[in-house]
């Protein structure tokens, strides 16, 4: 099964090999040759920098590869003499970076998705920008429609989070920090306390539990339904907390007690709950 990304100048072939994103080279090479594709395909795979790059992906990829066998190419690119095909580069060192595909439509080279961004900074760096913005957004659709559960978390975890933010903004920080460091450990600990209360942990507390460093991830993504329902709740709430001037030690109890009563609520209406995540499975399923 086959995808397409749509960006500007053609539509590029997605396919799924061993699991793994595969595009097409094909495809790409339109752009720098409309009428002549593999011709470009082979001008790019004389580099001498690009057969190196090759050997480097297939020696972490691929157990089987013959690196040996393929030290000769290594050692030819780059002289004016040398040529290289797709089949030439597969043929007699079992490299998986390249398929190839018969057939007038949806045929040609496919590259794995490391290589053939490569290969698109080579045609032009702004077309492979346009590439990488295409596949986040298909990656974005496959998990909406096979994991409605981290749509619903994901929703949930934005309801109040513009709302609380501009609380501490107004009350916190405005006319009282002027450093920016300053400003982001602010906010951070006023999440954090939010944190305590749902999570009985910081985020970085949870980072260094579960070894997760990447700023695209925290604490909140791996949160209940119901977790994030009561955080939402008590993240509208502090934000009028805020604007009393109470201090946190006792807008931190004022939650505390608050979440507890919800946490009790919300797991007596758990049929509702559970309706809401067929119901959003369902709508995606749909699309």
């Amino acid at each position: 099964m086959s995808e397409l990304l749509q960006v500007p100048w053609n539509m590029i072939t997605i396919i799924k090999i061993r699991s793994e994103p595969y595009l097409s080279l094909t495809d790409i090479a339109r752009i720098k040759n409309a009428t002549e594709p593999k011709s470009a395909i082979q001008n790019w795979m004389r580099n001498k920098d690009v057969i190196a790059f090759l050997w480097v992906w297939e020696q972490l990829n691929n157990p089987n590869f013959k690196g040996v066998e393929f030290d000769a190419f290594k050692s030819e690119a780059g002289f004016n003499a040398f040529t290289m095909s797709p089949q030439k580069r597969i043929e007699g060192v079992n490299a998986i970076w390249i398929v190839s595909k018969s057939g007038r439509y949806g045929g040609g080279s496919f590259a794995h998705i490391d290589i053939a961004l490569e290969f698109a900074s080579w045609i032009s760096p702004e077309f492979r920008l346009y590439i990488v913005k295409e596949f986040q957004r298909l990656k974005w659709l496959e998990q909406m429609r096979w994991n409605p559960h981290w749509t619903i978390n994901r929703v949930l975890s934005k309801i109040n989070y513009k709302t609380h933010t501009l609380a501490i903004k107004e009350h916190l920080i405005d006319g009282k920090i002027s450093d920016k460091k300053a400003e982001y450990y602010t906010y951070a600990d006023e999440a954090d306390m939010l944190n305590i209360i749902i999570f009985w942990k910081t985020n970085k507390q949870w980072r260094d539990e579960t070894g997760i460093q990447t700023k695209e991830r925290n604490i909140r993504d791996n949160a209940t339904i119901t977790e994030l329902i009561v955080l939402s709740n008590i993240e509208f709430l502090n934000a009028q907390l805020v604007e009393t001037w109470l201090s946190q030690a006792e807008r931190f109890n004022i939650l505390k007690k608050t979440a507890q009563k919800q946490f009790n609520n919300v797991v007596h209406n758990q049929h509702n709950l559970e309706e809401l995540v067929a119901l959003e499975h369902k709508i995606q399923k749909n699309k």
